[in-house]
């Protein structure tokens, strides 16, 4: 499927930029997750959590020349661990695909699955574990959680972003 694109000019100003005019499609892919709630069990070791993991999703959409998709975990109300606070990595992607189902990642670890790359750690092992995921951790007082899906594709070790999407993951 052939994308399209937007191209702007903000008068005055000569700048040039072109923005993808599809967007991404991301979607919660494990039935334990509503994106209303966050599943019994999914939050943090120091609430109780018992295996706690990320959802698995199922992307779809995707831009051409899309390598790599980026997931930054967050939470909305607690500005230090909003914008990719609770874990940012990446998935390569090896044949072009319009859509693809991503697997679960565990929290409170470094080691992560086939085809996961660790961009940033999260942003508080002081408040719980380390690792590369720290699940929802605000001891139930209703804050919200999300992540931020970008479909991008790395050239030369540098990172195009193609098209992103946000998914509420639920309160907790």
């Amino acid at each position: 499927m052939k994308k399209s694109t937007l191209s702007i000019l903000i008068a005055g100003l000569g700048l040039f930029f072109t923005l993808p005019s599809q967007a991404l499609v991301a979607e919660l892919a494990d039935p334990a997750w509503n994106g209303k709630m966050v599943p019994k069990g999914m939050q943090c070791q120091k609430f109780g959590g018992e295996g706690p993991r990320t959802p698995a999703l199922m992307i779809s959409e995707m831009p051409e020349q899309t390598n790599v998709l980026i997931f930054e975990y967050s939470d909305r109300s607690h500005k230090p661990m909003d914008n990719g606070g609770h874990g940012k990595f990446g998935f390569a992607i090896n044949n072009q695909v319009d859509s693809i189902w991503v697997p679960q990642v565990t929290g409170h670890t470094f080691k992560l699955p086939k085809g996961f790359f660790m961009i940033e750690a999260h942003r508080n092992p002081k408040w719980d574990k380390a690792g590369a995921y720290m699940p929802p951790c605000s001891g139930g007082k209703n804050n919200s959680y999300y992540v931020t899906v970008k479909a991008a594709q790395i050239i030369d070790d540098q990172i195009k972003i193609h098209a992103e999407t946000v998914l509420e993951l639920g309160k907790y």
